[in-house]
């Protein structure tokens, strides 16, 4: 590829004197105009614990494009941190900011003619916005992920180690009269030490695993934490690589194949990653031109062992998974899973990059042959509740919930489950069932986090299930049914259950079904009538309008 591909647009020519003129007005000189101009795209923000420090990693990307022959451009677009989101009318933003963050992206890389992109990016919507972003660009791309935020050290509770879900019992421990106000406030000076993403294997570090796993990020990139001084090496031998990937032409394009595609599902399952990895993987495949669908995933989850000992459904924590040589070794691990021939932003292939790759003790990445469970992490579910499909992270369900009968306790929304479990109308056996929470009914399909750390804190956890056509967080654990499809705002049949309908559960078959009879869910789905949308304006009342459904992977149609 030529290294001025698309910057040719604004310097070359007598008649892009006006071009050059504000170029110079920005400091350049005559001989930067002659190299390729690259874009690093950063998502930084003075509000988001996972991306605050990406300002210092933009400047270690800058400086090895700067050592490459490039001249670099920081530009910037929005991130949203769902900690804060959570539990509030801010969750509705959350899963549409991804399309906002996406097309973003696309419109300054392709506007500003850039020749080539780095892309720094730490959290849960964001990681997945800008690997869509990079697969409509047209133009070599690499993602910088900002890296895991260390676990927090309580003294108080015997010197041990915490992380977010920790901070949500210990809530639940207030609001039961358990401990005191300075101890709830101990919890929460010290469980969030620093920048970087939530410390466990949520969606954000489930993405930058799998963002490693595509190909679209150096090796390593996966797990090192937001603090490790390899972070800032990675973010500068990737600006030096971007380059590389300029010269030799290589584009987001033939890294990101659906060969690599099915590599980043199967590291899903063996990571035991977050639900709304579906989502994400879905999305981007719609983005490649590639057909894609849930039963892919499930195919994939059947033959892949959950591999990693990770929290929520796991006891280490991401730093100790980096410790164990992070996602090359569980890669080398899994290499007769995969596809080993497939391109990386390396310019080598995913089997060169992992071949020298070494484990620093084992504690925390499983053998295939002593795997945490023979299936992995995510399984999908079909049935008369569910005729698009249903995802659980089942690597998080106790055994003695993958089978289960319940009778179904229905609320319209998430804060009516919410004040239903504080009043404790929720009994060991029930289901839940939480709808009009998709992406179309939310809107935005908000994670429903709060339910399922009341039902934890309540002791319920792991006698109750949650069925929902809203989605969840990485933190997220237990029997939770997520991203039913269609959801009720589209007419599926979750939107026609009643209070005592009896709800069948059954993972190892991927069943979930509504036990009336074909007649009487018939006759129930002709009664039933589309509610108002909760929002008719604005941004999310457009993205009502025109989002997708989950099983497609959300996107706007």
């Amino acid at each position: 590829m030529e290294p001025k591909h698309k910057s040719k647009d604004i310097v070359e020519g007598s008649e892009r004197v006006h071009h050059r003129g504000l170029l110079r007005s920005l400091g350049l000189v005559g001989s930067d105009l002659k190299k390729p101009f690259i874009g690093v795209v950063n998502t930084w923000s003075e509000i988001h614990p996972g991306h605050v420090h990406l300002r210092d990693l933009a400047e270690e990307v800058k400086q090895g494009v700067m050592s490459a022959g490039g001249v670099p451009f920081e530009v910037n677009t929005i991130a949203l941190c769902d900690g804060f989101c959570q539990a509030n009318e801010g969750m509705r933003w959350a899963l549409p900011s991804r399309e906002i963050i996406a097309d973003s992206m696309e419109a300054v890389v392709g506007a500003n003619r850039f020749d080539a992109a780095v892309i720094l990016a730490s959290c849960d919507k964001i990681i997945p916005a800008a690997l869509m972003a990079a697969a409509r660009m047209d133009v070599p791309a690499i993602v910088v992920t900002g890296g895991a935020m260390m676990p927090g050290y309580h003294a108080g509770c015997g010197g041990r180690l915490v992380y977010g879900n920790d901070v949500r019992k210990a809530l639940m421990s207030y609001a039961k009269g358990e401990i005191s106000d300075a101890e709830l406030l101990k919890m929460e000076t010290c469980a969030y030490p620093g920048p970087g993403s939530c410390a466990m294997m949520g969606t954000a570090n489930s993405m930058a695993c799998l963002t490693e796993a595509l190909g679209m990020s150096l090796p390593g990139s996966g797990t090192a934490p937001a603090v490790d001084a390899k972070r800032k090496r990675l973010a500068r031998d990737s600006g030096i690589q971007v380059m590389a990937l300029l010269a030799a032409g290589i584009l987001p394009s033939r890294i990101m194949s659906p060969q690599a595609l099915e590599n980043a599902i199967a590291a899903s399952m063996a990571i035991g990653a977050s639900t709304n990895c579906t989502l994400h993987l879905l999305a981007l495949a719609r983005e490649l031109g590639y057909s894609l669908d849930l039963d892919e995933f499930d195919k994939i989850g059947r033959r892949v062992p959950f591999l990693v000992d990770v929290v929520p459904s796991g006891r280490h924590f991401l730093v100790d998974f980096d410790r164990d040589g992070g996602m090359p070794v569980l890669l080398k691990e899994m290499k007769e899973l995969l596809h080993p021939d497939v391109l990386t932003v390396t310019g080598e292939t995913l089997a060169a990059n992992i071949e020298a790759a070494s484990s620093g003790g084992r504690n925390v990445i499983r053998s295939l042959r002593e795997p945490l469970r023979a299936e992995g992490g995510i399984a999908v579910l079909r049935g008369s509740l569910s005729p698009d499909g249903a995802v659980i992270k089942q690597s998080g369900v106790p055994p003695e919930m993958l089978r289960h009968q319940g009778p179904a306790r229905v609320y319209e929304s998430e804060g009516e489950a919410i004040h239903a479990l504080i009043a404790g109308e929720i009994e060991a056996g029930d289901v839940i069932v939480i709808r009009y929470e998709g992406p179309r009914g939310g809107p935005g399909m908000p994670e429903m986090l709060m339910p399922t750390s009341l039902l934890m804190a309540s002791g319920l956890g792991d006698r109750v299930a949650l069925v929902t056509d809203g989605r969840f967080s990485g933190a997220s654990y237990g029997p939770c049914i997520g991203h039913v499809s269609p959801e009720a705002m589209r007419g599926g049949p979750i939107a026609v259950v009643e209070n005592g309908d009896l709800i069948t559960i059954d993972i190892p078959n991927r069943r979930l079904d509504i036990d009336v009879s074909e007649d009487e869910l018939e006759k129930r789905m002709a009664a039933w009538r589309q509610p108002e949308a909760k929002v008719k304006s604005g941004y999310l009342g457009s993205y009502s309008r025109r989002v997708g459904s989950a099983h497609l992977g959300a996107i706007i149609e």
